[in-house]
C-alpha cells in the first residue's frame, strides 16, 4: 500500500518512521512508502519549501514559482495543477498539508505527547498504539455511506481532514482550515463546457509519459471519452470486459469507436463462472473498507489483457457520472428555491424516465426540499432511536441529505443510540453545510468514489507493482472545479444525457456519435451471479461470527435475510450488503496488519487521545 507520513516534533526527537519508508529529500520529517521515485518532487528557496507526490502535472519550473504561494499561505493554488497528488508545503515553523477534493490522497493525523504524526493512510496511525477499529464511524460508514456525516476516520484516536480543508501544523499542534468553498459560483452549461474541455484535456495528457505504456477501458460514454483524448497524443491499447449477464451494448460502441479513431486498438476481456461479483474476497490490505473488494475479480480479469510488463498507465471512467451528470436529488433544490413550473416540469420528465407517477416522485422529494443537511440528521437520529424498519427498496424511501441505508436496521440496538446521538451532536454544531442538497451528494460521491479507488490501487499494485497507474481524471481538482459550477439542474437535465460533456467536445476528438450516446449497462446480473455462486460463503463471513456482529454492526437474522433474498435472485438490500461484506473483509485484514506499518521503538505509551 502507497502512503505518505511527516512528523511535527515538539522535542527534536524522532522515535519511529514508516517501515520500508523513504525520506522526501528536501524536507524535514517526511516519508513516503510505495511510491516511485518519480512521482515525488520537491523545490526549496529561501527558507521554502513544496513537494509534490503522485501524478502532477506542474514542471519544475511552475513547482518553483509556486513558492510564492506557499509564502503567501495560498493554499488552494497548490492544487490547480493537472493530476491527482498530495502537497507539503514548509515556511519556518509552519507545514501545510494539502490533500485533494476528491480524497484519492487523504489525509489524516494524530497527537502525540511529544508530536504530531500526520499520514495520508490512517491505519498505521491508528497501528501506532493498536488502536482499534471506532464501531461508531463504522456505524456511519454502514448506515449513510457518506465520508463526511461524522467528520471521523475509522479509528478513534485519527483524525481525518476533510476533502477540501488543509492540515497545519506549528508550535502550537494541529488544525484544520477549509481551502475550497463550500459552494462554487454557478455558471451557465456553456462556460463550464470550455472549462471542463480544457482541464480535462490537461488532465489527460499530464499522465502520458513517455516510457509508459497507455491503455484504457472502453465501456461506456465516460471511459471512451478519455481514451479517444489519450488516442490524440499516443497509441492506445483498449479493453472492453464482455459477459452475457450484464446485458449491454458496450461492444457494440466499443468496436464502432475503434473503426472511427485512429491509434486506439482493442481487446476483450471474456467473463467466465469466476467474474462475478463477491469472487474471492482475500486481497491485500487497504486502508479503508473499499468497494472493490466486492468487483475484484471482475476489475482484475478487465486489467489482464491490458496491463504492460513496464511501466504504464490505465484509463477508467471512475466518477465520471457524479461530475457529469447529477442525481435527481436535484429536484428539492429546485422545488425549496426555483419557480415552481420549472421545478414541476424537471420532476414530470423524471418520473418518465423512472415509470413513476410525478406525484410519487414528488412526494418522495419534498421532504428533502423543506429542511436542511443539520435537519436531515436530526431526522435520522430520530429513526435510529425508534425501531428498527421493515426493509423496502432505498428508491422507495423519501428523500433526504443523509440517507438512512438498510445496514442502519441491522445494527444492535445500543450501537444505533451511540449513532443518532452523535448525528445529533454533529447536526448542533454544524457551521459550514452547503444550501444545496445536490452540492452535497456531489461531494459525499467524490469523497467515497476517491476512497475507494484508493483501495483499488492497493490491488493493482499488488497485483501488477507501483508502475503500473489507475489514472481517474474525472477526479482531478480543476475537472471536479469546472463540472460542478455547472448547477446540478443543467449536468442532470432528464432530457439528454451529460449534456456537459457534449457540449465540451462539439467538433471532436470525440466522435459525434459517442457523445450521443443513452444506454449504460448495468451489473446486477453479475451481483446476482455472485450471491448464488458464493452463497456459503457470505452466510459464514457475515454470521454470527463476523467480526461486524462483534462489534454489534450487523445482527444475523435481517443479514441472512437479505443474503437469502439475494441468493433466490430477488429485489434485495444489495448496496446494504456490499457495503457490509467490503467492511467484514476489511476488520479481518487489520487483524493481520497491526506490526507492518513502522521501524523504531513502540509508540503506544506515548499516545493521547
Amino acid at each position: 500500500m502507497r502512503w505518505s507520513a511527516g512528523w511535527r516534533s515538539t522535542s527534536g526527537a524522532v522515535v519511529q518512521r514508516p517501515r520500508g519508508g523513504r525520506a522526501v529529500p528536501g524536507t524535514v520529517g517526511v516519508w513516503t512508502v510505495g511510491w516511485p521515485s518519480d512521482r515525488i518532487r520537491s523545490v526549496s528557496d529561501e527558507g521554502l519549501t513544496l513537494t509534490v507526490i503522485g501524478e502532477c502535472g506542474a514542471a519544475v519550473g511552475e513547482l518553483k514559482d509556486a513558492l510564492r504561494h506557499v509564502r503567501e499561505h495560498r493554499w488552494h493554488a497548490l492544487t490547480r495543477w493537472p493530476g491527482s497528488y498530495l502537497t507539503v508545503a514548509a515556511r519556518g515553523s509552519l507545514t501545510a498539508v494539502v490533500g485533494d477534493l476528491s480524497g484519492q490522497h487523504p489525509v489524516y493525523w494524530r497527537t502525540l505527547a511529544d508530536g504530531v504524526w500526520w499520514s495520508t493512510a490512517a491505519t498505521p496511525l491508528a497501528a501506532l498504539d493498536r488502536t482499534g477499529p471506532d464501531p461508531v464511524a463504522l456505524a456511519a460508514h454502514l448506515a449513510h455511506a457518506q465520508p463526511d456525516t461524522l467528520r471521523r476516520s475509522l479509528f478513534g484516536t485519527v483524525r481525518r481532514v476533510p476533502t477540501g480543508w488543509v492540515l497545519l501544523l506549528d508550535d502550537g499542534g494541529a488544525r484544520t482550515r477549509a481551502y475550497e468553498p463550500v459552494e462554487y459560483p454557478q455558471v451557465d452549461i456553456e462556460t463550464g463546457a470550455h472549462h471542463l474541455a480544457r482541464t480535462l484535456l490537461l488532465a489527460v495528457s499530464a499522465r502520458l509519459g513517455e516510457h509508459r505504456a497507455v491503455s484504457s477501458d472502453l465501456a461506456g460514454l465516460d471511459s471512451t471519452t478519455l481514451a479517444c483524448l489519450a488516442a490524440q497524443h499516443r497509441p492506445v491499447t483498449a479493453v472492453t470486459f464482455t459477459d452475457d449477464r450484464i446485458g449491454d451494448d458496450d461492444l457494440a460502441h466499443a468496436r464502432r469507436t475503434v473503426a472511427a479513431v485512429p491509434r486506439i486498438s482493442h481487446r476483450l476481456a471474456t467473463g467466465s463462472e469466476h467474474t462475478v461479483m463477491y469472487e474471492g474476497l482475500s486481497h491485500p490490505p487497504t486502508d479503508t473498507p473499499t468497494a472493490y473488494t466486492v468487483t475484484a475479480a471482475i476489475k482484475r480479469a478487465t486489467l489482464a489483457p491490458v496491463a504492460p510488463q513496464g511501466p504504464g498507465v490505465h484509463f477508467i471512467g471512475e466518477a465520471g457520472d457524479c461530475v457529469l451528470s447529477a442525481s435527481s436529488c436535484y429536484l428539492a433544490d429546485l422545488w425549496r428555491t426555483g419557480p415552481r413550473r420549472h421545478a414541476w416540469r424537471h420532476t414530470v420528465a423524471h418520473a418518465r424516465l423512472s415509470t413513476r407517477a410525478p406525484l410519487t416522485v414528488l412526494h418522495r422529494t419534498l421532504p428533502a426540499a423543506r429542511g436542511g443537511l443539520a435537519d436531515s440528521w436530526h431526522r435520522a437520529a430520530a429513526l435510529l432511536r425508534g425501531a428498527p424498519r421493515p426493509w423496502i427498496p432505498q428508491a422507495e424511501r423519501y428523500l433526504s441529505w443523509t440517507p438512512l441505508l438498510a445496514g442502519a436496521d441491522w445494527m444492535a440496538p445500543e450501537l444505533r443510540r451511540r449513532l443518532a446521538d452523535a448525528l445529533d451532536e454533529r447536526a448542533a454544531h454544524l457551521s459550514d453545510g452547503p444550501d444545496r442538497i445536490a452540492t452535497w451528494w456531489d461531494r459525499q460521491d467524490l469523497a467515497r468514489i476517491g476512497a475507494d479507488l484508493t483501495g483499488w490501487r492497493s490491488l493493482v499494485e499488488a497485483d501488477h507493482g507501483p508502475s503500473f497507474e489507475l489514472a481517474a481524471p474525472y477526479l482531478d481538482n480543476e475537472v471536479i472545479r469546472a463540472a460542478l459550477a455547472v448547477p446540478a439542474h443543467r449536468r442532470g437535465a432528464p432530457d439528454r444525457y451529460k449534456p456537459l460533456l457534449s457540449a465540451a467536445f462539439p467538433a471532436g476528438p470525440v466522435p459525434s456519435f459517442v457523445l450521443e450516446r443513452v444506454t449504460k449497462g448495468g451489473f446486477n446480473g453479475m451481483s446476482y451471479a455472485g450471491f448464488r455462486r458464493n452463497a456459503a460463503a457470505l452466510r459464514t463471513l457475515l454470521g454470527p461470527g463476523s467480526r461486524l456482529a462483534d462489534l454489534g454492526l450487523i445482527t444475523p437474522a435481517p443479514v441472512r435475510e437479505q443474503l437469502d433474498r439475494a441468493v433466490a435472485g430477488q429485489p434485495a438490500a444489495q448496496g446494504a450488503l456490499h457495503l457490509a461484506v467490503s467492511a467484514e473483509v476489511w476488520l479481518r485484514q487489520l487483524s493481520t496488519s497491526t506490526d507492518t506499518w513502522w521501524a523504531g521503538k513502540g509508540a503506544a505509551n506515548r499516545a493521547t487521545a
